[in-house]
C-alpha cells in the first residue's frame, strides 16, 4: 500500500521538503517510474506525462546535487561520503534502468510534441547508449572522481607557520619580491606532486573503467561514446583538431606577444612560472575584497547594473543561502554551478581567496546560475538542458558583460584606473587560455586514441609535455620538469570529466563575439543575452549561438576577428 506522499498527484512536488530527498532510498522513487511506464500515451496525454516524468526526475537529480554538494564543501565528512555513495550504489543504477523504460515508451510512441523536438532528439541518443551492464561501472567512475576531489582536498602547506591551502598561497604569487612568488609556487607545486602516485594510480582504474563502458556500449572507442553521451550533434573530433590548429596559426603568436610585453615590462630574461600573475609595473597587486560579505554585496550591485532581473536572481541566491564561496581545507577544488531544479534553484561553490580572479569566477558561475532561473521556465526537465558548449557562453559573456561596472562608482570594486587594469588582465588572460585550452583538449584526444600508452602515466607526462611545448611557449620551464610533465594531474577535468574541455574554448570564442556586440550596444547584448539562455536545449547549438549575436566555429578567420579586437583594445589602454 502506498504512503499519502506517495498518492499525491503528479502536479506538485513529490517531497515535503528539499531535506527529505537526503535519505531517499529506490522505494521513494519507485512507485513514481512504475505510474508512468503504466500510463497509455496519446497526442492528449503526453504533455501531463512528460510534467509527471519532469516532477520525479526533478527529485532525483535534486537529490543527487544535494549529496554531492555536501561531499564537495567538506571533502573529509565520512558520513556525507557515505549518503552518496549509497546513492551511487543504490538509487542511481534503478533510476536509470527506469528513465531507459521510459525513454523508450516515448520514442517508441511516435509523438512529437511541441518544442520537444531537440529533447526527442537527446532522448534518443540516450536510449541507445544505454546498457544495463554499465550501471555499476558508471557508478564506480562517479566514486572514483569523487576520490580525486578527496586527494586534492586534503593537500595543505606550511606558510610562515600557518596551515593553508595550495590555493590560499596565490595571492602571494602577485606580490613584487620575485624570491617570494617563487618560494611560495614551489611550496604549493611540489605539495601536489607529493600525490603523484595516489592520481596516477586512480587514473589507471578511471582509464580502465571508461574503456569497458565503451566497449560494452558497442562504441569503436571511449571518445565516441562520450561524444553521443555529451549530445555532440553539431561538431566532430575532426573539428576539434582544425580548432586546435587555427589556435596554433592565430592565438600562439598573440600569447607570445603577451608574453614578452610582461616579460620586457618585469625586466627579466625569461618568464617563469612565478612571474605570471604579478603586475608588471610594480603596481600594488588587486585586493577586491577581504570578507565573503563584501564579495556578495559589490558582485550584486554589479550585476543589478548589468540587468535589474540578473541583480535580483543573484539576491535570491545570496539571500537563500545558495553560495559557498571561500576556500579551506577539506574542500573539494575548483568552482562550479549545479542547480536543485526541483526547488527551481542553483547554486555555487567555489574557492575565493580575495583575488580580482575570485570577482571574475563569482561573475562567471553566476552566468550559469542565470542560466538556470531563466531556463526554469520552460515547461519539461528535457528542454532546460542546454548543450555545454553555450552554457559556457552564458558563463564567460557574463563576465565580460560586467566589466563596465567593476569600478567602486558603479558598486563594483576599483578605482577607474583599477577596473581598466582588471579588464585588461581578464583579456589577456583570455589570449593565453586558448593554448592552454587546446593543450587539455588535444591531450584528452590522444589519450582515448591510444590507450594503451595513456594507461602507463609516464607516457601521459611525455605526450603532456610535447603538447606544452607545442602550444605554450613564452615561459621557461627548465630545471621545473616535473612540475611541468605532471599538468595533465591537477587538471581535475581530465580526471572527472573528460572531454569536457573544447566548450571553454568554443565558448570563450562566442563571448568575444558577445562583448563586441556590447561594445557597440550593451543594453541590446544584454537582452539577446536573456533572450538566448531562456531557450534553454530548445534548438540546436549553432542556433543557440545565433540567438546569443554569435557564431558556432572553428577556424582561423573567426579566431582572428576575436584577437584582433582584443589586440585592438588592448593597444588603447
Amino acid at each position: 500500500m502506498r504512503t499519502e506522499k506517495e498518492e499525491r498527484k503528479m502536479s506538485g512536488n513529490i517531497f515535503t521538503s528539499p531535506e527529505d530527498l537526503i535519505d531517499w532510498d529506490w522505494s521513494k522513487y519507485e512507485p513514481y517510474y512504475k505510474d508512468l511506464a503504466g500510463c497509455s500515451l496519446t497526442a492528449a496525454s503526453v504533455d501531463g506525462w512528460l510534467e509527471g516524468w519532469t516532477i520525479v526526475n526533478e527529485s532525483l537529480e535534486e537529490q543527487y546535487a544535494r549529496l554531492y554538494v555536501a561531499t564537495a564543501v567538506n571533502t573529509a565528512d565520512s558520513a556525507a561520503r557515505r549518503r552518496f555513495d549509497t546513492f551511487v550504489d543504490a538509487v542511481y543504477p534503478p533510476a536509470e534502468a527506469a528513465s531507459q523504460t521510459l525513454k523508450q515508451k516515448l520514442l517508441a510512441s511516435g509523438l512529437q510534441p511541441a518544442g520537444f523536438e531537440i529533447a526527442l532528439r537527446n532522448l534518443r541518443a540516450q536510449a541507445d547508449l544505454f546498457r544495463s551492464g554499465n550501471l555499476p561501472l558508471l557508478a564506480e567512475v562517479t566514486k572514483l572522481s569523487n576520490q580525486y576531489d578527496q586527494i586534492v582536498g586534503a593537500q595543505t602547506v606550511l606558510w610562515d607557520g600557518q596551515e593553508l591551502t595550495p590555493a590560499q598561497l596565490a595571492p602571494i604569487y602577485q606580490e613584487p619580491e620575485r624570491h617570494v612568488r617563487e618560494k611560495a609556487w614551489r611550496t604549493a607545486f611540489e605539495r601536489q606532486l607529493a600525490d603523484r602516485g595516489a592520481i596516477n594510480e586512480l587514473w589507471q582504474k578511471l582509464l580502465a573503467l571508461r574503456l569497458k563502458i565503451a566497449h560494452n556500449a558497442g562504441k569503436p572507442d571511449y571518445r565516441a561514446y562520450r561524444w553521443q553521451e555529451l549530445l555532440r550533434f553539431d561538431y566532430t573530433p575532426a573539428d576539434c583538431r582544425s580548432f586546435h590548429n587555427a589556435i596554433e596559426q592565430v592565438v600562439v603568436p598573440a600569447a607570445l606577444r603577451v608574453y614578452d610585453r610582461r616579460r620586457q615590462r618585469l625586466g627579466v630574461s625569461s618568464l617563469r612560472p612565478w612571474d605570471l600573475d604579478v603586475d608588471p609595473l610594480n603596481r600594488p597587486p588587486l585586493r577586491p575584497f577581504k570578507e565573503e560579505a563584501e564579495l556578495k554585496t559589490r558582485v550584486s550591485a554589479i550585476l543589478h547594473k548589468v540587468d535589474a532581473q540578473l541583480g535580483a536572481y543573484f539576491d535570491i541566491m545570496v539571500n537563500e543561502n545558495l553560495l559557498e564561496l571561500e576556500n579551506r581545507k577539506n574542500k573539494a577544488p575548483g568552482g562550479f554551478c549545479t542547480e536543485f531544479p526541483a526547488i527551481k534553484r542553483p547554486f555555487i561553490f567555489m574557492n575565493s581567496v580575495g583575488l580580482q580572479g575570485d570577482v571574475q569566477t563569482l561573475l562567471h558561475e553566476s552566468g550559469h546560475a542565470f542560466h538556470a532561473f531563466e531556463s526554469a521556465k520552460l515547461r519539461f526537465a528535457q528542454q532546460r538542458s542546454a548543450p555545454m558548449e553555450f552554457a559556457e557562453v552564458a558563463s564567460m559573456s557574463m563576465e565580460l558583460l560586467a566589466s563596465p561596472y567593476l569600478a567602486a562608482d558603479q558598486g563594483g570594486f576599483y578605482s577607474q584606473a583599477d577596473a581598466r587594469r582588471a579588464l585588461v588582465e581578464h583579456l589577456e588572460g583570455m589570449i593565453t587560455f586558448w593554448p592552454y585550452m587546446a593543450v587539455v583538449d588535444a591531450f584528452q584526444h590522444w589519450v582515448y586514441e591510444n590507450p594503451g600508452n595513456a594507461s602507463d602515466p609516464d607516457q601521459c607526462d611525455n605526450t603532456w609535455s610535447k603538447l606544452w611545448e607545442r602550444f605554450m611557449p613564452g615561459v621557461d620551464w627548465s630545471g621545473l620538469e616535473d612540475f611541468k610533465v605532471t599538468g595533465w594531474q591537477r587538471k581535475l577535468h581530465i580526471h572527472t570529466v573528460p572531454f569536457y574541455y573544447v566548450e571553454y574554448g568554443l565558448a570563450s570564442l562566442g563571448a568575444a563575439q558577445v562583448w563586441r556586440n556590447a561594445l557597440d550596444n550593451q543594453a541590446t547584448a544584454v537582452a539577446s543575452y536573456r533572450q538566448a539562455l531562456a531557450l534553454g536545449g530548445t534548438l540546436p547549438l549553432p542556433q543557440l549561438y545565433q540567438s546569443a549575436g554569435a557564431r558556432l566555429a572553428f577556424d582561423t578567420e573567426i579566431l582572428y576577428d576575436a584577437i584582433t579586437l582584443i589586440e585592438d583594445f588592448l593597444d588603447n589602454q
